[in-house]
């Protein structure tokens, strides 16, 4: 009974993670023999914004993949939330580990139509596209409107995109996450007015085009081949620019 107790207090509920535990996690993660695993200087950069962020820290991650039980165990004590293309396989997912919250969204855009699709937000940057708005509520073409009205109203700390499908003009690519978390981060209504936004594969044209487009070359902190990361602030409703120097966005 008293090993419980002190069991108990050691590895409370609000306690953080020890930092052994967080070490040991990264190692197992990058040594994985599968094929798509992240690297341990890709996880790295991530853990250590996740390790800061104020608890309960709120974590969004757009893609299903290799590190996914890893972002929930090194978001302790926090909310983390998953973005699923395949229905079938957040279902499935969701039944092998029932700890994982998992909402599936069905993407429109082709990688094919990448620029159309920044020209077309361009034209209604002041309407349907804004920077700063609810997307419940939004017709953009580039805005997520169909997941649950509280992940909508959750002020997100912490935003990741490794989905969807990035290969091939006929794949959904990820132009819709890049644009939707730009938007979430500018829009949140918390006093903590930053949030981090890490792009994975950042080294193809799409990922990057859009990151510096809707993320901001202002706000790349980090970046590599592999992984960038920005921080982005809220913004003022009468916003109606996602950079401020416009000049930093890629052009088409």
């Amino acid at each position: 009974m008293a090993t419980g107790s002190a069991s108990s207090s050691t590895f409370g509920n609000n306690a953080p993670l020890p930092t052994t535990v967080i070490n040991t996690l990264l190692h197992y993660a990058s040594r994985s023999n599968d094929s798509f695993h992240m690297s341990h200087a890709e996880i790295k950069p991530i853990s250590d914004v996740l390790r800061k962020c104020s608890s309960p820290c709120n974590f969004l991650v757009f893609g299903l993949t290799h590190e996914t039980p890893l972002w929930k165990a090194l978001n302790h004590n926090g909310r983390t939330v998953f973005i699923e293309e395949n229905r079938y396989y957040a279902a499935y997912y969701e039944e092998l580990h029932p700890e994982i919250d998992v909402f599936d969204v069905q993407y429109t855009t082709k990688m094919k139509e990448m620029r159309e699709l920044i020209a077309s937000t361009k034209e209604q940057i002041k309407n349907e596209c804004r920077p700063v708005q609810n997307l419940l509520f939004s017709e953009c073409k580039l805005g997520i409107n169909d997941l649950p009205n509280h992940v909508y109203e959750v002020d997100w700390d912490v935003i990741l995109i490794d989905g969807p499908r990035g290969d091939g003009p006929e794949g959904p690519g990820r132009m819709t996450p890049i644009f939707t978390s730009g938007v979430l981060a500018r829009s949140k209504k918390a006093s903590n007015a930053k949030t981090h936004i890490f792009v994975h594969d950042y080294y193809r044209n799409v990922e990057r085009i859009y990151g510096d487009e809707f993320l901001c070359r202002e706000n790349l902190v980090e970046s590599n081949d592999m992984l960038a990361h920005f921080v982005v602030e809220k913004m003022d409703e009468n916003s109606f620019q996602f950079c401020r120097n416009h000049t930093a966005a890629s052009s088409p």
